[in-house]
């Protein structure tokens, strides 16, 4: 709904500056200011956000430009079949418990859009197909102009239809009731509207009209179309040698006799303002021409519609954190990559250094940066499948986790000259609720007692403290908290799940699945998931009838990382 609005706000600005350019050329062709105001229209069917997105390549971005992790920041082991601490938060705007009633408001608001839509095309049909009736009904005439023209006995006043072959329909009778040069001068004007293709460009502007229908500007817009139209046909008329006062009585006889056609379906000859129109043509005044100032002057106006989002693009700087343009980021003293064929690595951080045998770059990033593998984007295929040994050792031994995760970012941009960006995108997420009958896990006895780092001991059948040990199709808690569990499930799905249980403290649980449909098939690093037992239910089920917590789909706005470059490691 946000990006919605911002180019609802930016087409209407643009709206603006073409009524502003239209009173500078006022003075000009009818023609000219309907071009202007054909332009605004189809600003609303072009995001501003598109072009700011085509102009993005031609950036060269800066390494790192990835915000940058505290050296506070929660740490989380990602060593196969265990996680130890919460992540960051993925999402820039997560919908809590209390703000779940806004997804009916916008399904509201879309059903109410999507009938608006509905019903002025249902309404701009019945015109269309009463018009093709009229044409069906209507007989062949021999007047001798460029287009064919009929005539037809239900008409209200002549009018031009159709824009691939467009046919002229008069009146019947209509030459006995006006003068041979009013006749002339009205052929004259609908087979201007010929030359224009006015029937094609109305129909260009219905497009956006009905799609925002809800907008006050576009139907202003419509109106200043359909005015400039005809002025320029009168423009033409006059240009083309009729005289004023002949072609004022022929406009002024039609609407005696005839009443005026629907405007979206036809291009007639009483439309738009009758009594200024009048005026115009008897005063007879000569529209300018565009001298040379005027032509750069709107050449540039196009120009920069153009160029101004395209330079906005190119000249985007992500965002960084104070404290990475503060601080130079950390280093590992030592380090070491070398490819390898060990298949069963991960990128996790260790006390003092980090040590990845078998690791994919991938999983490197996801450590380095917070986020999961399915939220990096671009790049080649290689920094999903070949792995290698890393080796990072710190000066200071007690570095924390955020330290150590700053120096696996500089190492990954020395060795792998690695270059990225963040992006924040709309995608489905999961919300981990607390399901019907009341949350089934039960909170653990010891709730003061610091988290326990590190492995499980050799033949624990739980994990450490405040971790979470999974395997194929079970996972088991020992006082963790939903956090934990909600990354667990983020990686096991594929897709971001937020937290909206409300609850909080540490949880003994267990969970026992199927691993199938829905669920990523491989562990962190790319290693295959063993299937588990069939007979289980699925992880959504067994989420709500053994935790008695319940996954429901959504949608939010979620950041992932675009790699910009990236490139093998060099020798060690």
């Amino acid at each position: 709904m946000n990006a919605i609005a911002a180019h609802l706000w930016q087409s209407t600005l643009f709206g603006v500056a073409a009524a502003l350019l239209t009173l500078m050329f006022r003075a000009s062709q009818a023609r000219v200011r309907y071009w202007i105001w054909l332009t605004a229209s189809l600003k609303f069917l072009l995001p501003f956000a598109l072009l700011t997105s085509l102009g993005s390549p031609i950036h060269i971005r800066t390494p790192f430009s990835v915000p940058e992790i505290s050296a506070t920041s929660p740490a989380v082991s990602q060593t196969p079949g265990y996680f130890s601490r919460p992540a960051l938060p993925y999402i820039t705007a997560p919908r809590s418990a209390s703000s779940r009633p806004t997804i009916s408001i916008d399904l509201v608001i879309f059903g109410m859009w999507g009938c608006g839509v509905f019903s002025l095309a249902l309404i701009r049909l019945r015109g269309w197909l009463r018009i093709r009736r009229v044409l069906r009904a209507s007989l062949a005439t021999n007047i001798p102009v460029p287009v064919e023209v009929r005539s037809s006995p239900c008409l209200s006043e002549p009018g031009v239809v159709g824009f691939i072959r467009p046919v002229l329909l008069l009146p019947q009778g209509i030459t006995e009731r006006l003068t041979p040069s009013e006749m002339n001068a009205i052929l004259a004007h609908e087979l201007c509207h010929v030359r224009h293709r006015d029937n094609l460009f109305a129909f260009v502007h219905m497009v956006p009209e009905t799609i925002f229908w809800f907008h006050p500007l576009m139907w202003w817009i419509g109106a200043r179309l359909l005015e400039e139209r005809e002025r320029a046909c009168d423009e033409d008329v006059l240009n083309r040698g009729a005289e004023p006062d002949v072609y004022a009585d022929a406009i002024l006889s039609v609407c005696r006799l005839y009443v005026e056609s629907p405007r979206f379906c036809a291009c007639g000859v009483t439309s738009a303002t009758l009594n200024r129109r009048l005026e115009i043509i008897m005063s007879n005044r000569v529209a300018k021409k565009l001298d040379r100032g005027r032509k750069i002057l709107l050449a540039a106006a196009g120009a920069a519609a153009v160029v101004l989002p395209l330079l906005a693009g190119s000249l985007e700087v992500p965002r960084r954190s104070d404290q990475a343009a503060a601080t130079p980021r950390p280093k590992f003293a030592v380090t070491s990559v070398k490819p390898t064929t060990y298949c069963c690595g991960s990128g996790g951080v260790g006390n003092g250094g980090s040590l990845n045998r078998g690791t994919t770059l991938k999983n490197l990033i996801g450590t380095a940066y917070v986020v999961q593998e399915f939220q990096i984007s671009g790049g080649p295929g290689w920094i999903g499948s070949d792995r290698f040994d890393v080796e990072g050792k710190a000066e200071d031994p007690n570095a924390d986790y955020g330290q150590l995760r700053l120096m696996l970012q500089s190492l990954l941009e020395d060795r792998f000259q690695l270059q990225l960006h963040r992006e924040v995108k709309e995608s489905p997420i999961y919300a981990l609720v607390v399901g019907k009958g009341g949350p089934k896990i039960k909170l653990a006895a010891d709730q003061t007692s610091p988290d326990v780092h590190g492995p499980s001991p050799i033949g624990s059948s739980r994990p450490n403290r405040g971790a979470l040990r999974f395997g194929p199709g079970s996972i088991i808690g020992n006082a963790a908290q939903i956090p934990l569990l909600v990354r667990f499930l983020s990686q096991r799905l594929g897709r971001i799940v937020v937290d909206q249980t409300g609850l909080s403290g540490r949880f003994d649980f267990q969970l026992q699945w199927a691993p199938g449909i829905g669920e990523n098939p491989l562990y962190p690093g790319g290693d295959p998931i063993p299937p588990g037992d069939p007979s289980l239910p699925s992880i959504f089920a067994a989420i709500q009838e053994q935790l008695g917590l319940k996954l429901e789909s959504t949608r939010a706005p979620v950041e992932v990382l675009v790699i910009d470059h990236v490139e093998k490691p060099s020798a060690n």
